[in-house]
């Protein structure tokens, strides 16, 4: 099958029907978990530019991205004594490589244990895109192919969709708000790859940035890897297709490390209006915004940290930083 072939038909496959909202009584997950396995700052395992996490949601065991290097994930998931070899779905976020660089070696050396471990990837649209001039090391074309070659399969989402009662993926995430979290400063310049689309070529502004929504009774718990569509956008559209209005926690990586003062104002404006509780800021959202939310949002040490390798939130605990970023 080949990596561009969009899967229309995802009932088929088991992942339920694409959506544009939730139904009347929406499902709620009761039990969650969601442990940090590669990020940058770390007190247990290996550090690194990247990001990936482990969720377990009412029994599903699912890997949202697969870190930089193709072992980091692994190494790190051993320290912590956590076993893969059941985990049979993946999320990627969007196609650059401190995402995606886990995913050959994971499906290799999880497939020798359990022929069913890491064999579903699921991405949005346009992550399979062309994109000229782009780092031939990050290329995700190569990756797709080997991945299929290992026995993995694509689920292309061009839209939300509830992949399992109360697990939500957003797909595309629309761009109301002109949110810039993408992209490159280069000598003093916002600089902006490009992607060839169905239009043609456009500047890339990461199309297949998607995240993750899991639908509680407390809130909606969000995990994005880079958050290139936007952090509000996309916590803005979690609330909208799920029919639940607040946001009990946003986990992840969001792309803010440079924003300015003013943009973290907007930001955190808007958060409040989200009802968010918990923020865990890693990869690319950077320290001091971190910080500087938790001071606008009006959280504390124990509802905003910087994420750490180890690190943990759950329904019942929050968040557990260890004590690195207590």
């Amino acid at each position: 099958m080949s990596i561009i072939k969009y899967i229309g038909i995802l009932s088929v496959l088991g992942f339920g029907l694409p959506a544009a909202v939730a139904e009347d009584q929406p499902h709620k997950v009761k039990d969650l978990k969601i442990t940090i396995l590669s990020t940058m700052m770390t007190q247990v395992g290996i550090g690194e530019w990247g990001f990936a996490a482990l969720v377990e949601a009412d029994g599903h065991r699912i890997l949202f991205d697969t870190g930089l290097r193709p072992d980091t994930v692994l190494l790190n998931a051993s320290r912590m004594k956590i076993d893969l070899s059941d985990v049979s779905e993946i999320v990627l976020s969007h196609n650059h490589g401190d995402h995606t660089g886990g995913l050959v070696n994971l499906r290799n050396e999880m497939a020798a244990l359990n022929d069913d471990a890491m064999r579903t990837a699921h991405v949005a649209q346009g992550i399979f895109w062309e994109r000229p001039g782009a780092s031939a090391a990050w290329a995700m074309t190569p990756r797709a192919a080997a991945f299929e070659a290992a026995g993995g399969r694509f689920v292309v989402h061009d839209q939300a969709v509830e992949i399992h009662p109360g697990i939500w993926l957003t797909g595309p995430v629309p761009r109301r708000h002109p949110e810039k979290n993408y992209g490159a400063w280069v000598d003093g310049k916002h600089r902006v790859g490009q992607v060839r689309s169905p239009e043609g070529l456009v500047d890339d502004d990461i199309p297949e940035s998607m995240s993750m929504v899991i639908n509680t009774d407390k809130g909606l718990v969000v995990i994005s890897g880079c958050g290139h569509a936007g952090l509000v956008n996309t916590l803005e559209y979690a609330t909208e297709v799920t029919g639940t209005e607040s946001i009990h926690a946003a986990i992840g990586g969001f792309h803010m490390l440079q924003a300015s003062d003013a943009n973290l104002e907007w930001t955190a404006t808007k958060l409040v209006d989200l009802k968010l509780g918990n923020l865990v800021g890693a990869h690319c959202t950077g320290l001091e915004p971190v910080y500087r939310l938790r001071e606008l949002v009006d959280l504390d040490r124990t509802t905003a940290v910087v994420g750490a390798t180890g690190a943990s939130f759950s329904l019942e605990g929050g968040i557990e930083p260890l004590s690195l970023a207590r």
